[in-house]
């Protein structure tokens, strides 16, 4: 570098110093801006996130652009350096001149600026988008030869460049996105939302109501008996069947019932008028509860009998079942407990073994196993591996099960105490 002025040589040095610092930085904000919030600021109209936005649909472009301009910068680096030490203090100082360099693009023009392009992305990255596009233009020839070897070698990989990322979330993602926003969503407003996203894993059998907990109209019972039913029943809507649940003749709507109920002229044959302009509503087994929310929505039903692979009713789900999972419970805790779950003065609950493990965590907040049985039934069978005696008493994560009692092989009640801390 004869006849250059030295403070000149010095300033060209701290320049290329700067721009591969420039380059470390924005490079690193850019891949690290959150990719949902630059569109949404885009769809806003800003034009810088426009701009951004832009640049990010072909990082490959992009990262050619910046690479380019950072290896130039490096370059121009050492050659000063090295012409500036060969001139003022000879050969002998070219290895620690070089050393130093290194160690001062190391810090200077890698892990500091990186570092902050990290931690301050969405300032950077967007006011470098207007610097990026005039070089696009720019270095477009011969950027666009390097990509094309670049690529071309990526394809021997079985890697396309142009096959773009799309940025799209899993459910699991979108999970784990709305868990971690913190006080910008409420957390009752976090739950409705993971239990939106949780519909479309949770299946119509572990929510139901089982089959012997359907309260329904028997036309083989005694008539006063009927009656009595009729009277005291909470629900508005009652099955009417013959014998058993498998042999529904309809739904009975106990507004239309009541009047007849009242003035005294109600009798089988009504029951059977009734309850056959309303057919039930049967749905398989295995069906999701975003598949199910969808076919109420539109065959205008409330509740739907699910059968098994043998067309056997096997429970009763509704749409305030599903709207609950999202929700959660619209009555408050005793109410919720009187399917089949008691609590005891003790702090112990006394639960059939039909009541689903779902149910119990959703309710009362417990974390026991769910990826195996749905039912307290199945989960006692399924750790034991045998069928027990009534008495039997073992842990279970952190609660203490007793089998309590015990008919035709499965387990009918169950005692769980949650262990205290």
């Amino acid at each position: 570098m004869s006849g250059v002025p030295l403070g000149r040589a010095i300033a060209c040095l701290i320049a290329a110093v700067l721009l591969s610092a420039f380059f470390a930085a924005t490079e690193t904000a850019l891949m690290s801006i959150n990719r949902y919030r630059l569109r949404h600021r885009a769809k806003q109209g800003h034009a810088a996130a426009r701009l951004t936005e832009r640049l990010l649909s072909r990082p490959d472009r992009l990262i050619g652009v910046v690479l380019l301009g950072s290896t130039l910068a490096n370059v121009a680096a050492a050659s000063i350096v090295t012409v500036l030490t060969l001139e003022t203090f000879g050969e002998r100082w070219l290895a620690v001149a070089n050393g130093g360099l290194t160690l001062l693009l190391l810090i200077v023009c890698e892990v500091g600026p990186k570092t902050y392009g990290a931690l301050h992305a969405e300032s950077i990255a967007l006011p470098s988008s207007y610097v990026y596009r005039p070089l696009q233009v720019l270095t477009y020839p011969v950027v666009f030869v390097i990509n094309g070897i670049a690529n071309a070698l990526l394809r021997l990989l079985g890697v396309s460049a142009e096959a773009v990322a799309s940025h799209s979330l899993s459910a699991d993602e979108l999970r784990t996105v709305v868990a971690e926003a913190g006080a910008l969503i409420p957390i009752k407003h976090q739950q409705m939302l993971v239990g939106i996203l949780d519909l479309e894993r949770i299946e119509v059998e572990e929510i139901m109501i089982p089959r012997a907990d359907i309260v329904g109209i028997d036309l083989e019972d005694d008539w006063e008996q009927t009656l009595d039913r009729l009277r005291d029943s909470p629900h508005t809507r009652l099955p009417l069947y013959e014998g058993d649940l498998d042999h529904i003749v309809g739904i009975l709507h106990m507004k239309k019932v009541a009047g007849q109920l009242a003035r005294g002229d109600v009798d089988r044959d009504l029951l059977v008028e009734l309850a056959k302009s309303r057919e039930p509503y049967y749905i398989p087994e295995g069906t999701t509860l975003t598949q199910q929310l969808v076919a109420f929505q539109e065959n205008h039903r409330r509740h739907a009998f699910v059968v098994d692979e043998y067309g056997e009713v096997i429970g009763l789900v509704t749409i305030e079942d599903i709207l609950e999972e999202i929700v959660g419970e619209f009555t408050t805790l005793p109410q919720a407990l009187k399917r089949g779950v008691h609590a005891e003065e003790d702090g112990s609950f006394v639960v059939s073994g039909a009541t689903t493990v779902r149910t119990l965590n959703r309710t009362l907040g417990w974390s026991l196993p769910t990826g195996g049985p749905r039912t307290v039934n199945g989960l006692v069978l399924e750790h034991l591996e045998t069928i027990p005696q009534a008495g039997t008493t073992f842990r279970l994560g952190e609660h203490t099960l007793e089998v309590m009692q015990i008919s035709d092989n499965a387990i009918r009640t169950v005692r769980i105490r949650p262990l205290k801390h």
